[in-house]
């Protein structure tokens, strides 16, 4: 990418009229946007100047959504200004986080039917009326 930006320069646009922020590196000027993003202005002018790396991972955005950024790109961050870190969760629009539950497999999802078939089966023997 032949235009690169410094961290500096992003940090001038900073307003609703003027929004640029930077996602994994790549700087973006979302100002036309700003109407139009489905979490409001607020949140945008949050993360206006800065790394919005973070937030924009936190939040899950779908595949659409990062289409749609790619529209606002502007340029790459020069090399002082780049961010190391590549940990950022990486959680996609209706995706659950992966928990340890859920990749060992829980021992409730077989208990916790096995006991109320248990207690149906107990009060339908036991504790019911019995006909006559």
């Amino acid at each position: 990418m032949s235009n690169t930006i410094s961290a500096v320069e992003v940090s001038k646009h900073t307003n609703k009229n003027d929004l640029w922020m930077t996602i994994h590196n790549k700087v973006y000027n979302v100002t036309e946007f700003i109407i139009e993003h489905p979490g409001g202005e607020e949140v945008l002018l949050d993360e206006a100047g800065k790394d919005a790396t973070e937030s924009f991972e936190d939040i899950g955005h779908s595949d659409e959504a990062r289409e749609i950024l790619s529209k606002f790109l502007v340029g790459e961050l020069d090399e002082a200004s780049k961010s190391s870190r590549q940990d950022y969760n990486k959680l996609r629009a209706g995706e659950l986080p992966p928990s340890e539950h859920q990749k060992s497999g829980s021992a409730l999802r077989v208990i916790l039917p096995a006991i109320a078939v248990i207690g149906l089966i107990a009060y339908k023997s036991i504790l019911a009326p019995k006909q006559l």
